[in-house]
Formats: C-alpha cells, structure tokens, sequence
C-alpha cells in the first residue's frame, strides 16, 4: 500500500556538535549587483576606493523593493566581474573588494544605547531593518522589512529553527552559538509589531538546546516559551510549523498575518539584533560542505562573499575528481543544482552539498499517487505535468500549481523518477508568461 512519505533521512547525525572553522582568510570578496529577488541594480563605489565593513557598496532593485549592498571587510575595491550566483544559478556581475585583513568597521556602524532602543517606533524598526539589507536567512530571500509594514494585529512571532531539510545545520550551529542575540532579535521584532507573545520552535529531538534558550529566557519578562515540534518534513515550511507550534491552520496562500503571526527564520533573527543593537548588516554566516563527493565535511563561520572554491580546498577537495559531481547549493530537497563550484557565499546560502553524478533512468508513470498522497499542499503533481506537457495553460492553472511549495516531496517519492518538482517550478513560470 502506497503510503504519504514525511520521514526522510536527515544526515545530520555527527554534524551539528562538529567543529566549526572561522574562515577569514578570503583574499577577495565577490559582491553581487543583481539576484534572484532583484534583477537589478549599480554599486556607488568605484575602482580604487577603500571601502570599510558594513559600508554601503551598491544597491539592488527588485519589482516592489530595494536591497542595499554592504561590503563585509575592509579593502580596495577592484573592479567588476562575472560570476555564478549560487542561491539563483544565474550569472551576474559582482564586485571585487581586495582584502586588507584589518576588517576596519565603517563610522556609522556604532552601538546603540538602551536608552535609544527604548525609544524606537515601529517606523524606526523598520527603516533599521530595511537599511541593513535584511533578507529571510533560511534561504527564501524575501525582504524581511516588508513584514515589518503590516497594519494587522500580531499576537505572536514565532521564531522558525526547525530547518528541516536534510543535511544542512546552519540555523541549529546559529542556535547553539548565539542564542542569546536571536532572543533579543526575538524581543526586538515583538515590540516593533507590538506583538504580546513570542514562540521559539525547534525539534523535539534537540531537547538541550531548548534548555539553553528556556536558561536564557528566565532573565528576561517577555512572554517568550521554547514549543518542540515533530522531527518530519516539511516542518520547516512555516505554515506547517505554525500549525505544529501555535495549533494554527493557515490556508496555503494566506498571509500569516491574516491570523496575527509574523514568522521568522533564526538567523533572520539574529540579523535584526545586530542592525537594532550594533547598526550592522549582516556580514557573515555560517555554511556547510557536505556530501559523499567531498573528502572532509566541514562547517564554517565566513564573511559574505567568500568564494566557495577557498573552503572546498580546506575539505580537501572533490573524491574521485575523474566522476562528474552533482553541486546542490542549500538541501537536497530544495536547493538547486548549480553547474560549477566557482561561487560564492551569498546571504541566503546555506550549505553545499557535493555528490558523486549518478544518471537515474526516468521511467513512465505507473499511476502509484505516491506523489498526490505525500504532497503537502494537496496537489496532484502528474495531472499538472501531464498538463503542462499539452501546454494547456488553462488546465495547469485550474489544478491550483500556484500553490506549489517547491518541497521536493513529490521528486522524491517518485519510484519511476520523474523530476516532478522541476516540471511544477516549470509549470508555475508557463502559466504566468
């Protein structure tokens, strides 16, 4: 009997209490002018000019929005070059900063008082927020002030660090390490959507860490709890981790403010902290290699903008460099397939997974429904595919493929291995062309 797939190995087991390597050493840093959510954009530094970290280098706009660009070291900027963004798998040009290593701090990047943060308004969190380029860390991307704007009433954020794809452990390694700066990034997103209540989720299956946080939240008075939640996928997704944490349903294509919640990744988190206290942008961020076609597996700590080329030579490079590798930038379920190693380190990425190429048959059909009774969102992945194949626009759009979480559940449970989640990413784009 075919049966709904939610548990999938982790591979996680050894990884997140392994060491974690502070890698500053990147002679260049590559800074791009144009992503996935903004195609467009200029920098306002040019050739020769010494830049300092946090300093404002460029700016991004997207359809609604703009996204400014900050330089994570201190150097010479050095012209611009064409370069493979990995969280887009597009080539985009980027700018060159040269390394000087002293990582001198910009004069606008200075503490804030309590005194000052007490008197923040919701504007001023908001204005902070959308001047430090902060995005969702978890790997959407999508511009964290915009949450920020709603005229809803808030009744609780939840803080998301459940990160349940596969192998990654970028968001758990931010939880051990600095817990403290996400409850106060926590605390700070509470008072700037005057929102009473605050609920951090994790696994149940990481029941020290929830010790850590409930240790740290006894010091403060917020109404702040730690909710351990079921280890299966997708629990990540945040309407499921909303329904997990809060018993809240929100129906797929809702707002979640429409039921007074704001969720927030961990590391999204910790960036408000340090633009709130420190008037920093986010400069760093912890990402991982992995995977059978790498001979060590590391984790590390490293400034945006690092090329990933410097911390697959500190893996010690590819295993059976003569087999074609299959490059994975985020998880196995829902990241995406890049076509060389020569990127680098972007706000949303989050791991690299490195795999030996194995060519998999694609067979036909066999009508099993795996993939209809494993979709999280209700879908019936073949019908869209079959109508997508007809090119039948009316018909994909009638089978709701909007509503699509791009999860991976349904490629993955395909016994005849169909990539499905390609052709639903695919039948999405042909129904808005």
């Amino acid at each position: 009997m075919i049966e709904k797939t939610s548990k999938i190995p982790d591979g996680k087991k050894g990884r997140v209490e392994g060491e974690i390597i502070d890698y500053k050493d990147a002679k260049y840093l590559f800074f791009p002018t144009a992503d996935l959510k903004c195609p467009a954009g200029e920098t306002c530094v040019f050739d020769g000019d010494y830049v300092k970290v946090g300093q404002l280098i460029g700016t991004r706009h997207g359809a609604f929005f703009d996204q400014p660009i900050h330089s994570t070291v201190s150097g010479k900027v050095i012209g611009i070059e064409k370069k493979l963004h990995g969280s887009s798998g597009d080539v985009v040009d980027c700018l060159i900063i040269e390394n000087d290593f002293k990582y001198e701090l910009c004069t606008s990047c200075k503490p804030r008082t309590k005194e000052e943060i007490d008197k923040l308004t919701k504007d001023d969190y908001i204005n902070i927020i959308k001047d430090s380029g902060l995005s969702g860390l978890g790997g959407s991307g999508f511009p964290t002030y915009v949450k920020f704007q709603t005229d809803k009433t808030i009744d609780v954020v939840l803080a998301n660090g459940v990160e349940c794809e596969p192998i990654i452990v970028s968001d758990y390694q931010i939880m051990k390490n600095k817990p403290e700066r996400i409850v106060k990034g926590l605390i700070y997103s509470m008072k700037a959507l005057k929102a009473p209540r605050g609920v951090i989720a994790i696994k149940k299956k990481y029941p020290k860490l929830k010790e850590e946080f409930d240790a740290i939240l006894a010091n403060y008075e917020e109404d702040i709890t730690v909710k351990l939640v079921a280890d299966y996928y997708p629990q990540g997704w945040e309407n499921e981790t909303i329904k997990s944490a809060l018993g809240i349903k929100v129906p797929v294509g809702t707002l979640t403010n429409e039921y007074g919640v704001v969720v927030l990744n961990v590391t999204t988190l910790y960036g408000i902290y340090r633009a709130v206290e420190r008037k920093m942008p986010i400069t760093e961020r912890f990402f991982s290699i992995a995977g059978e076609g790498i001979n060590e597996p590391k984790s590390f700590n490293v400034r945006i903008g690092t090329p990933v080329k410097d911390l697959i030579a500190i893996c010690g490079g590819y295993v059976d460099e003569d087999i074609p590798k299959e490059l994975v930038v985020g998880g196995p379920m829902m990241g995406n397939n890049i076509t060389n190693d020569d990127f680098f380190i972007s706000k949303t990425t989050t791991s690299l997974i490195v795999n030996n190429q194995k060519i998999e048959k694609e067979l036909e059909c066999i009508s099993c429904a795996s993939c209809v009774y494993s979709c999280p969102v209700d879908l019936k992945p073949v019908q869209i595919m079959n109508a997508y194949k007809a090119r039948d626009k009316e018909q994909v759009a009638t089978l709701d493929v909007n509503r699509c979480i791009e999860c991976g559940l349904c490629s993955y449970t395909c016994p005849a291995k169909i990539p499905l989640t390609e052709i639903m990413k695919q039948a999405k784009r042909f129904i808005k062309a």
